[in-house]
C-alpha cells in the first residue's frame, strides 16, 4: 500500500486532528476566577489575555465526518484544562497558553443538514501571559493573522453509513466520501464518531491539519490509504505467505474492486 505524509501523531495511536478556528473575547471577572483556578499564583485581568477557540462540532466535515452530540460532550470534558501549543510541538517552549472552560453552544434556529438535530459547537476558552515574548502571538491573534488552529483527540467509535461497520475495531470496504450503489440510488458514505476516549491537544497552525492527500482511515492504530492505482491491483501472495500478510492483501485487493466497480458506474 503507497505510503502518505499522514499528520496523525505515530506516538499516540488513533489520534485525529480537526480544524478550528480563534476569536477574541474580553476578559470577565468571571473568567478570572476559572482562571485563577488553574494558575499557580493569582493573576490579574492585565496579566492575561484569553481568546475563545470552536474546536469542532456536529457538521459533516470536509473528512466526510460527524461527531455526535454526546462525543462533542465528552470532549467538552476531555479538553477543560489542556495547554494551547504551537504547529504540533509539545515541547515546554511551545506551550502557549491553556484551556480555562469548555462548554458547547447549541444553535436555537440552526439545524445539522439532513437532520432534526440542533446545530452544536465546542467552543474553548483560552487564556495566556501578557508577557514581552507573547507579544507578537497576542496581536496576531487580536490583528485576525493567528485564527486557525487543530485539535487532536480520540475516538473509540467510528460507525460506517454504508453498512454499519465499526471502523475503530475493524475496516470496512467502504470510504468517506465516496458514493454507493444501495436500493434507494447512490448514497454518499459518511463516518459518525463517537464515544471520544482522550483529547491530545490544541494547536495554533498556519494551516489546519489535514489528513494527507487521498482517502483514509485512521481509526483502529492503523493509517489503510484508498488504492491509488485500481487498474494495477496488488498481485496475489506468495504461497507460503504469512497469513497476516496475505489476510492485509486480500483486504487491499477488495478496496481495488471497489475502486473499480465505482469508476465503472461513474
Amino acid at each position: 500500500m503507497a505510503e502518505r505524509n499522514d499528520q496523525r501523531d505515530h506516538g499516540r495511536d488513533s489520534m485525529m486532528r480537526k480544524a478550528a478556528t480563534l476569536g477574541r473575547q474580553a476578559v470577565t471577572e468571571d473568567d478570572l476566577a476559572l482562571i485563577n483556578q488553574l494558575a499557580a499564583e493569582e493573576m490579574t485581568a492585565d496579566q492575561v489575555f484569553t481568546f475563545k477557540a470552536v474546536l469542532c462540532d456536529n457538521k459533516l466535515d470536509r473528512h466526510f465526518e460527524r461527531f455526535t452530540r454526546k462525543a462533542l460532550d465528552e470532549l467538552r470534558a476531555l479538553f477543560m484544562g489542556k495547554t494551547v501549543i504551537k504547529d504540533h510541538n509539545p515541547s515546554a517552549d511551545n506551550q502557549v497558553a491553556r484551556i480555562y472552560k469548555t462548554e458547547l453552544v447549541t444553535s436555537a434556529t440552526e439545524l445539522v443538514d439532513g437532520t432534526t438535530e440542533p446545530y452544536t459547537q465546542l467552543v474553548a476558552h483560552c487564556y495566556m501571559l501578557t508577557l514581552e515574548s507573547n507579544a507578537d502571538l497576542i496581536a496576531e491573534i487580536k490583528g485576525g493573522i493567528k485564527k486557525e488552529g487543530s485539535v487532536g483527540f480520540r475516538v473509540s467509535s467510528a460507525i460506517c453509513s454504508i453498512c454499519g461497520t465499526d471502523n475503530a475495531k475493524k475496516y470496512c470496504r467502504h470510504w468517506p466520501g465516496k458514493t454507493y450503489d444501495k436500493d434507494e440510488g447512490k448514497v454518499l458514505c459518511t463516518f459518525t464518531l463517537d464515544g471520544a476516549s482522550d483529547a491530545y491537544e490544541f494547536s495554533l497552525v498556519a494551516v489546519p491539519a489535514q489528513r494527507a492527500a487521498g482517502v483514509s482511515k485512521s481509526y483502529t492504530g492503523k493509517t489503510e490509504y484508498e488504492p491509488e492505482t485500481p487498474d494495477n491491483p496488488p498481485a496475489p501472495p506468495e504461497p507460503g505467505a504469512d497469513p497476516e500478510a496475505a489476510k492485509e492483501l486480500e483486504m487491499r485487493a477488495r478496496y481495488v474492486e471497489a475502486r473499480l466497480r465505482s469508476n465503472a458506474s461513474k
